[in-house]
Order: C-alpha cells, then structure tokens, then sequence
C-alpha cells in the first residue's frame, strides 16, 4: 500500500511489517470495540434465553468487530487533523503518521466490507445492515457531520455504539423487538454520561482543537445537571428491560444496585469537577457488570 502522508519523522515510520500491523491494529480502537461488543453476546444470550450456538456467537462477535474496527479505522483518517491538537490522541497512527491515508481508508473499508460479508453469511442479513448502517452513521453523521459543529455531537452520534446490541439480538432472531431497542437505550443514554465524564478531564484538548464537547461550550454545573440525568435515564431503562424479556432477580437485583449507584457517582461529579475519571471509568464497569448480568441471568 502507498503511504499518502509526509513523513516528518522517519524514526515513526514502521520499519518491519510486524509494526505497520500493530499501526493498523491500533487504527481500530481496540479498546472501544472491547466495550461495543460488552453489548454483543449478552444481547443474543438475553434474545435465546440460553446460549445460541458457538458457531453464530462467534461469527456474529468476528462480524461486528471487524464492522466496528472498520469505522473507528475510518474515523481516523477523518480526525487526523484535531488528533494532532490533543495530547490524549496525538500518538494514535494518524497524527503519529505510522500510516498514510489511503492506507488507512483501504483497511476502514475493507474491514467494514468484510463484516458484513461475515455478518451475513455468519447470521443474516438485517444483522448485516444494522452493523453497516452503524458504521455509515459514526463515519458520516458523527464524525463528519456533528462533532465539530454541535455541542449534542455525543448525544446523537452515541447512536452508532448502541447498534452493536441490536445487531446481537437481530443475529439470533432475524429482527430486532422491543427488548432489543430499550437495549439500543440503555447504551444511548449511557453514552453522554461516560463521555463528557472523560471530555471534562480532556477539557483544555478539545478546546484547543476545536471540538465544541459540552463541557468547552457550557459550565461545569451545567454539564453535570445533563450528566445526571442521562445517567438517571440510564438507570430507568435498565430496570425497563426486565419486565420486557423473561429474566430474573440476578439481573433485576444488578440494574438497581449499579443504576443507583451510577447516579450517585454523576451527582458527586457535579459537585467535584475532579472526580470525572473516576465516573469515567466506574461508566465502563457499570455498562461491563450490567450487561453481563444479561448473560448469567438468560444462561441461569
């Protein structure tokens, strides 16, 4: 592949190919497909009530992740520029130039190509669109659209990381009900909490490169009110979801316990600006342990 980008640097050029692996490799994300496919396989054990089959689990996680790899591999290339302006993704390959361009787009797309080859022919095909549609929506409405032009950039484009649950519900039953769309809720409403969280560490980052995050436009206080409230409809809707599907105590008793203790940590934040790490990361175990009582529960 031709590298498209100068290299100002060549100590950061990847000299073997086990480096320019390791560049794609951290195009994806990694980190964050971990946290989308959380919501995966719990999804599909919660639509069968019992395990679904080795075969289609793993075809359906192989499938959403290279889709969502394909995306955040996309979204690079895209963000290149205002990665560059922010110490916490400045060394990301892109602004790091350990990959050029067009080599980039080449492995967003053809990861994304692949995942819904795999999604389709692994499980069908509407679980192939929504995990497609996904990956359209982060790329164009998010990251081009919305991120450096609203305030509410988060709030909608957070749409595209609630899919992966859908696609896991729409993989065993062929088309999403209404469990798999409060589902789809859990994560969207999740989403402005656990993000703005990191956005007030990062505040000086997205100032300086141009990203109107709420917490560079608004007060502390004012993004705290909003972030204990989608916390709160976070909460709500996870207690929703049990009457909606057949499972027990294990999970109700979960949704109430870590929903309650979700919002106590956003009103601690509005009242301390510097615990935002803390419910930045508590956010991720929450959405971790919540949906992983799913799993126990339909397994149970």
């Amino acid at each position: 592949m031709s590298d498209a980008v100068t290299i100002t640097d060549p100590r950061q050029a990847p000299r073997t190919i086990w480096q320019r692996l390791r560049a794609y490799f951290a195009l994806t994300k990694p980190r964050i497909i971990e946290l989308l496919l959380i919501t995966t396989v719990p999804a599909m054990l919660v639509a069968r009530q019992g395990w679904p089959g080795t075969r289609l689990v793993v075809l359906t996680v192989v499938g959403g992740t290279l889709s969502a790899g394909g995306a955040n591999a996309i979204n690079n290339v895209v963000d290149r520029d205002i990665d560059a302006k922010m110490r916490r993704t400045r060394h990301r390959p892109m602004p790091a130039h350990r990959v050029g361009v067009w080599d980039g787009l080449i492995v967003g797309l053809t990861l994304g190509a692949a995942g819904f080859v795999i999604l389709w022919l692994g499980a069908n095909l509407a679980a192939a669109v929504l995990a497609t549609a996904a990956l359209g929506f982060y790329v164009l409405v998010y990251t081009m659209l919305l991120k450096r032009t609203t305030s509410q950039n988060i709030v909608i484009g957070g749409a595209a990381g609630a899919v992966p649950a859908v696609v896991g519900w729409t993989a065993v039953t062929g088309s999403p009900d209404l469990a798999a769309w409060v589902m789809f809720g859990i994560v969207f409403a999740w989403t402005p909490a656990h993000f703005w969280a990191l956005a007030i560490r990062f505040r000086d980052d997205y100032e300086a490169a141009g990203v109107p995050m709420l917490p560079v436009v608004a007060s502390h206080h004012e993004t705290g009110i909003q972030i204990v409230l989608y916390a709160a409809l976070t909460a709500g809707l996870s207690v929703m979801l049990q009457p909606l599907t057949e499972m027990g105590l294990i999970y109700l008793i979960t949704a109430l316990v870590t929903g309650v203790w979700f919002v106590w940590e956003s009103i601690r934040l509005l009242r301390d600006p510097g615990r935002a790490m803390l419910l930045f990361r508590y956010s991720n175990l929450y959405l971790t342990v919540l949906f992983s009582a799913m799993a126990v529960d339909a397994l149970v």
